[in-house]
């Protein structure tokens, strides 16, 4: 795993093929950024789910080691799929980073962990607990493919996906 996280900017200034090859990727400016840690990168671990954040906790009840967890949630914004439970969580078990395609709520909570969260927006209403969704498959934000055990990388800039994991 990357000893520090690269700069997003930097990384595409001496990226151009990768780029080109669609094997780095950056993710569209849509989301908020959230949690003390404002900087981080690691191997992804993927889950597609709809309003509905039981398969989000599975996930972060295991031992993160380094990794960042990329919720697909559809984009939907009428619920929150991540909380401050579940930020402590993923703190206590070593997940870096948290990207949702839709809401999170207890923002202050989610703030005061060390742990890098990007997010749409943040929405007071809780999700369903059906266990609908499907782990480690493949996922979709904004028109960008995201494979479970590809690495991300985020910072202010944004967020980049890369099939591999980058250095200097």
């Amino acid at each position: 795993m990357a000893a520090l996280p690269l700069a997003t900017a930097e990384v595409c200034d001496a990226n151009s093929n990768p780029i080109i090859d669609g094997e780095l990727r950056a993710l569209p400016p849509i989301f908020k950024i959230y949690g003390r840690r404002q900087v981080f990168a690691g191997p992804v671990a993927t889950v597609k789910v709809f309003e509905d954040n039981v398969l989000v906790r599975e996930l972060l009840q295991e031992k993160g080691h380094g990794r960042v967890l990329v919720i697909d949630g559809g984009g939907s914004v009428r619920c929150a799929l991540l909380g401050g439970n579940l930020a402590q969580l993923a703190q206590i078990n070593g997940w870096v980073g948290i990207v949702v395609n839709g809401c999170i709520r207890d923002m202050d909570e989610i703030n005061g962990c060390d742990v890098g969260v990007r997010a749409l927006n943040s929405h007071p209403m809780k999700s369903g607990k059906k266990g609908t969704g499907e782990k480690r498959v493949a996922v979709t934000i904004a028109g960008a493919r995201i494979c479970d055990g590809e690495w991300l990388y985020a910072d202010a800039d944004g967020v980049l996906i890369s099939r591999v994991e980058l250095t200097v």
